[in-house]
């Protein structure tokens, strides 16, 4: 059964896929947060979604690698800065 979309349906889509970017860098930053105060399987769970927010963000996965390895979130968080200055 193949249902078309309505035009809000439509909108919501499109602006989702707009904002992709954005909607990214937003969780990106939240999960900063997060891996401050996070320790043990917390962690490793916290940096799982922080290498797919970066996958989404077109990071490569030598920096993504790299940025696992130090563990720092300092180091995080100034990739979000330099990515939230670029957009």
């Amino acid at each position: 059964m193949n249902q078309e979309r309505s035009p809000y349906q439509q909108r919501v889509i499109k602006d989702y896929y707009n904002n992709r970017e954005a909607i990214s860098l937003q969780t990106l930053s939240e999960l900063v947060t997060d891996l401050y105060l996070a320790e043990g399987k917390a962690r490793e769970r916290i940096w799982q979604r922080i290498e797919a927010a970066l996958e989404k963000l077109a990071i490569k996965p030598a920096r993504i690698e790299h940025l696992k390895q130090q563990d720092n979130p300092a180091l995080l968080a100034k990739l979000v800065e330099e990515l939230m200055a670029k957009g």
